[in-house]
């Protein structure tokens, strides 16, 4: 079974070295990326794991995706991908073959006359993908809008407490220990990685604290620590839980 998903970029991986792609194209084809709002052309991924996944087919596309996130990482974050299922693997990788007019061997099989039959093809198949693609971006913002919504609701409740209580203070004063100890108490998944990794992070800020709780993901996501599991969900739940404590 093949499934259409949006992926973090950092939860990707090529088995296909960087280096077998001149760095000139790869920045051609990120701003492109940067520049249309995403990648048309989707990777297609097997998992290997929790939310992690190898590039099957869309290596010189990974890497652009790659390079468009080093750019901008808050909107280079997310690529397009089509994840085929263990069982399906062979038969996915034989379509891809096809669809590239090559086979097993790698050479040319393909006539002439076949090409012309699979333009068409190709050509609706790249506008359902585009179709898709679209509707997952829209259903994607429309979820990062909802999520802000929510921070600046709970945001504007926490300055009725006192400062001590305020959660943004908190991950702005607690240690490294006090931060694990008030995260197992919220149990939040993975407290002990989430608190090492805000730690760490607010210890690189320039002042030494995080402006707002948009800033502490950003700021914990730019360690590259994928053992790190804090996303925009992961933070709501610690101001809520934190705003009643």
């Amino acid at each position: 079974m093949i499934k259409f998903f949006m992926v973090d970029v950092e939860s990707v991986s090529s088995n296909v070295p960087r280096s077998n792609f001149q760095e000139a194209d790869l920045e051609i084809l990120a701003d492109l990326i940067l520049e249309s709002g995403g990648i048309l052309k989707p990777l297609i991924l097997k998992k290997t794991g929790f939310e992690q996944y190898e590039v099957v087919d869309g290596h010189f596309e990974y890497y652009s995706a790659v390079r468009a996130r080093e750019k901008k990482p808050s909107e280079g974050d997310m690529v397009s991908a089509l994840i085929i299922s263990s069982e399906n693997e062979d038969v996915a990788l034989k379509q891809i073959a096809s669809l590239k007019g090559i086979d097993s061997s790698g050479k040319s099989v393909t006539p002439e006359l076949e090409i012309t039959k699979l333009e068409p093809r190709l050509a609706n198949l790249e506008l359902r993908l585009e179709k898709q693609f679209n509707e997952f971006k829209s259903e994607i913002l429309q979820e990062r809008q909802r999520i802000d919504s929510q921070l600046k609701q709970l945001e504007n409740l926490i300055p009725q407490k006192s400062e001590q209580s305020n959660p943004l203070s908190l991950l702005n004063s607690l240690d490294k220990d006090e931060l694990s100890i008030k995260l197992q108490r919220a149990r939040i998944p993975g407290a002990e990685k989430i608190a090492k990794g805000i730690f760490d992070a607010r210890r690189k800020k320039p002042k030494q604290e995080f402006e707002d709780y948009r800033d502490v993901v950003k700021s914990v996501k730019s360690l590259s620590d994928k053992t790190i599991k804090l996303g925009d969900k992961t933070i709501l739940t610690i101001i809520d839980e934190w705003s009643r404590s």
